[in-house]
């Protein structure tokens, strides 16, 4: 796990546009939950920030498009939303191109802007409000780092992993949710 972290951090800093030669099913899948794991204890350390934010009161967190999703459709309608719409079709914008931008600058732009307006895109479960812009950065935080992470993803391993990983992410903060877990 450690080596997968040191590999992920390593990455991150310098992004480049260069796929795992490694295509072993079990090395990818060891790889694959590692950096599940990676994620939602990245996650987890963000949390309290996020607290933070909301023992402010400067935002109301539980006016949050996900937390309305879950009060009006059914467990099943959400999380067909959330752990395979939603990855798919974000995955498919935010990740697909990725491999398009061949230059190592141009990749390396390109990667950051990227995670960037995944990060952004999720501004949108908030109701915008001026502290909610001027908060943004530590708001969106969570989904920085793990555009990072499935950029990571998609880049050494393809397309559909960073699908899974995104839809298996998703899949299981919803199920914690559902079983009415702080998220």
């Amino acid at each position: 796990m450690r080596e997968t972290f040191n590999e992920l951090i390593s990455y991150l800093r310098n992004p480049v546009l260069e796929q795992d030669p490694n295509t072993d099913p079990k090395y990818r899948l060891k790889k694959f939950f590692h950096i599940l794991v990676i994620s939602i204890i990245s996650i987890g350390l963000l949390t309290p920030l996020l607290g933070l934010v909301e023992a402010s009161g400067l935002v109301d967190m539980e006016n949050h498009a996900v937390a309305e999703m879950i009060n009006q459709h059914s467990k099943l309608l959400v999380f067909f939303y959330a752990a395979i719409l939603a990855p798919l079709l974000e995955e498919v914008v935010f990740r697909a191109p990725l491999t398009l931008f061949k230059g190592k600058t141009l990749f390396r732009i390109a990667f950051y802007c990227f995670a960037i307006l995944f990060a952004l895109v999720h501004l949108s479960n908030y109701t915008i409000t001026n502290n909610v812009l001027i908060l943004a950065p530590i708001l969106v935080a969570p989904q920085l780092v793990l555009g990072g992470y499935l950029g990571f993803l998609r880049v050494r391993f393809g397309l559909g992993w960073s699908i899974l990983l995104h839809a298996t992410y998703n899949g299981f903060f919803i199920c914690l949710s559902f079983a009415g877990l702080p998220t």
